[in-house]
């Protein structure tokens, strides 16, 4: 009796509860396995003699590429980050590249492992890293800095490093994925508040316009390119620099016309800052390219800045500024007044809005006619496929 008692008073077990504990049970057992290869891979790397360390460094970064961001919390909690900073000395270039490889993964989506690393001292061998002829650790290290300058508080100890000018060798030098590495890298770098000089100089130009011309102008590696080139255009080195690269204002005209709204918002900044540095030297340069239709287009479609920077670049490209604003002005005020009398007052402003942008389409247009018949006239360029 008592024994049936007992069976009643325990609720029966179905299928799916059973394969619940079943899986809560693997779980644990699962992570407790993980636990203690932690401890033991942290223990190895620690106290081994090199071969050991860099077998350590080598399994480290194995697990943790399938892990959690638990996993990679619980190695730096086990103390591995430091043994993986000091190996980046090591003159054996395995052990530097076993760790290289261990420190880029526990950096990857764990903000505190990227600071934690960046304090330990890893960016001064890691900037020794990128003087190296081995491209394979060289552009490790790159992605290893553009992991880590993406936390905010290293940015300034990366930014004093001396690593910007050595990543800007890169965009010449590098894999296509070093060079995208090395943009994204600058551009993190470029965002640092507490930069006192500036970390790019005006040999940056000419690999930075090389890379846009051979983008494309929508993606994110563009709108990466342009802030850097709208930093650049910022000093008269820059600027002499974009117009003396092969292209180079083209390449920023043609940004504004096909770019996204962030890109196209740099390159007309970047066209700009020319054209205001001296207009008398960059206005026929820029007009030559064919701006016009672009920046017609920018007035209206663009983000509000991109908007304002097109209309004031429009201003400087007329044949003389201030008498045409004032003629624009003019005009605005005798279409209004046209609009008044033929659809009264009440609805003058917007039939005045609607005549005037159809004279910017007209104007477009009769723009695009010459520019396509100026190309007629020319020998056809190589269209970058990429």
């Amino acid at each position: 009796m008592g024994h049936d008692q007992e069976e009643e008073e325990t609720p029966p077990s179905t299928p799916t509860t059973t394969a619940s504990a079943a899986r809560k049970d693997q779980e644990e057992e699962t992570w407790n396995q993980k636990q203690t290869l932690v401890l033991e891979l942290s223990e190895k790397l620690i106290t081994g003699d090199l071969q050991a360390k860099i077998e350590a460094a080598r399994d480290i970064r194995k697990v943790v590429r399938k892990s959690s961001v638990k996993t990679r919390s619980k190695f730096a909690a086990a103390g591995v980050i430091q043994p993986l900073v000091f190996m980046l000395l090591s003159p054996n270039l395995d052990a530097r590249e076993a760790s290289l490889l261990a420190l880029l993964n526990l950096a990857v989506r764990n903000e505190r492992n990227k600071v934690n690393i960046v304090t330990a001292g890893a960016v001064p061998p890691l900037v020794e890293l990128l003087k190296l002829q081995n491209s394979g650790l060289r552009e490790l290290a790159t992605a290893a800095i553009l992991t880590l300058s993406a936390a905010a508080p290293n940015k300034p100890t990366i930014a004093a490093s001396g690593a910007a000018p050595l990543l800007v060798q890169i965009l010449s030098l590098g894999s296509v994925q070093g060079r995208v590495d090395a943009v994204t890298a600058l551009h993190n770098l470029s965002t640092c508040k507490e930069n006192s000089t500036p970390i790019l100089n005006a040999k940056a130009v000419s690999p930075l316009i090389n890379l846009l011309k051979e983008c494309k102008k929508y993606s994110k590696f563009a709108e990466k390119a342009t802030a850097l080139l709208e930093i650049l255009s910022k000093s008269e080195e820059g600027r002499v620099a974009i117009c003396d690269s092969d292209g180079g204002i083209l390449t920023l005209v043609e940004t504004v016309e096909d770019g996204s709204l962030i890109s196209t918002q740099h390159a007309v900044g970047a066209l700009l800052s020319l054209c205001q540095s001296c207009r008398e030297k960059y206005r026929e340069l820029i007009l030559k390219e064919g701006a016009i239709p672009g920046l017609l287009r920018l007035t209206v479609e663009g983000t509000s800045i991109a908007q304002e920077r097109a209309r004031t670049l429009l201003d400087l490209l007329r044949d003389s500024p201030q008498e045409k604003k004032l003629a624009s002005s003019v005009l605005e005020k005798i279409v209004y007044d046209i609009a008044t009398r033929v659809d009264g007052a009440d609805k003058a402003a917007e039939t005045a809005k609607r005549l005037l942008e159809d004279m910017v389409q007209r104007s477009m247009e009769l723009s695009m006619n010459r520019i396509q018949h100026r190309a007629a006239s020319c020998t056809p360029a190589k269209v970058p496929s990429a």
